[in-house]
């Protein structure tokens, strides 16, 4: 993404394997069958998981509206309009992501396996992405930007955020009040400014409410969003928020919506950011109420894209921040007029979407699903049962 103003950097999304269900996902749409690595396992072995639609379907979604929002960045500062779509996406899609991926982390236990698959689908994506980015920014724009795995740049903060988040599930579920404890921290880390950028802890810690609150989430939650009644309630609910959104374009600083600063940091009074945390909790709950009421639950042609959106997400960047290096809005000031900020929204919907296809999600598995069975020692229960159903020579008996 360009550099936002005040110094604030603007990324969320989300990603594919990290959010893949490590319990057992609601049967609330229909399903489709894991492809490549997920594929059913031998017939000795339990039945695989299945995908469910509704998820994909809104992970994909997500995945578009946080590219277009990233490309309306450098065209809407005289679009009072694009600003406004800009403020009501960014109230909801990190907080829909970041929900789904804690409502698949209700079965991350330590086990070796789960950690496993923490440090593949999560650590690793984000060492290889944070260093690919540090050398793009080299190439194209700073050749003094050194690799720094502390100080997330760009996208790769959701990353690490998730390790935080996913690494304190057991916590979560075991102590009495999870979600006034979650809005309580983050309400701490609004009002200080001295926590640093390490981490990008207060990302990490401000959006951790809804990490904890997908982690709470059960399938009947997301079976009463999508009732008839909740879709027809979400259209007036939604026009009212652009309406108010287009009132507070000019008014309200776009700080508040990345969740990257404290209240002082962003010319604000410390109580404001006691004020503004509960309040944006609430309306991000309210849209992604909305937005998942809309989302389809059957199969659709762009479910399987759903599984892909780890690489929409990492990848996008590139394409984002390429046209801000090469002064592609200076050079054609066309594309901030109405049109031109149609035509760019368009051509990024359709640049993430290719981006989401199994041809390139097979491309770049080596980095952002690797399975790395070499760097870890084998589980021994796991051992003993494929020993356990190796045929035996023949002559012997069993």
């Amino acid at each position: 993404m360009f550099h936002a103003p005040h110094g604030y950097q603007r990324a969320p999304l989300p990603p594919a394997r990290e959010l893949e269900p490590e319990a057992p996902p609601a049967r609330t749409g229909a399903t489709t069958p894991r492809s490549g690595a997920e594929a059913a396992p031998a017939s000795s072995a339990p039945a695989a998981k299945q995908r469910d639609a509704f998820f994909d379907n809104a992970k994909y979604l997500a995945i578009v509206f946080v590219a277009m929002a990233h490309m309306w960045e450098p065209v809407m500062d005289g679009s009072r309009a694009t600003r406004a779509l800009y403020i009501v996406v960014y109230s909801f899609h990190m907080p829909a992501f970041i929900i789904i991926s804690g409502y698949f982390s209700r079965g991350f236990d330590m086990s070796p396996k789960k950690i496993q698959r923490l440090v593949t689908g999560v650590a690793v994506p984000y060492v290889i992405f944070e260093t690919a980015y540090t050398f793009f920014k080299r190439w194209a724009d700073d050749p003094d930007q050194s690799i720094s795995l502390l100080d997330p740049w760009y996208l790769t903060w959701f990353l690490i955020a998730l390790f935080c988040w996913r690494i304190t599930t057991p916590l979560w579920r075991v102590i009495r009040y999870p979600l006034p404890v979650a809005l309580g921290i983050a309400v701490l880390a609004s009002v200080t400014p001295n926590i640093g950028d390490d981490l990008n802890l207060q990302r990490v810690l401000q959006f951790l409410p809804f990490f904890v609150l997908g982690l709470l989430l059960k399938p009947e939650h997301f079976q009463m969003v999508r009732r008839r009644e909740v879709r027809l309630l979400a259209i007036p609910v939604v026009l009212c928020t652009l309406v108010f959104a287009y009132w507070a374009a000019p008014r309200v600083g776009l700080g508040w919506f990345y969740h990257s600063s404290a209240s002082q940091q962003i010319g604000a009074p410390w109580w404001a950011g006691v004020v503004m945390t509960f309040a944006l909790f609430g309306c991000s709950l309210v849209l992604t109420a909305c937005f998942l009421s809309w989302v389809p639950r059957r199969k659709m042609w762009f479910t399987v894209l759903g599984a892909g959106t780890l690489g929409g997400y990492l990848l996008h960047g590139f394409l984002v921040k390429g046209a801000g290096y090469a002064e592609l809005f200076e050079t054609y000031p066309s594309l901030s007029t109405p049109l031109g900020e149609i035509f760019v929204t368009v051509v990024m919907a359709v640049a993430v979407t290719l981006l989401c296809t199994p041809p390139v999600r097979r491309l770049f598995r080596f980095a952002m699903e690797p399975e790395m069975n070499w760097a870890f020692r084998r589980d021994a229960v796991e051992v003993a049962r494929q020993r356990e159903h190796r045929p035996q020579p023949a002559g012997k008996s069993s």
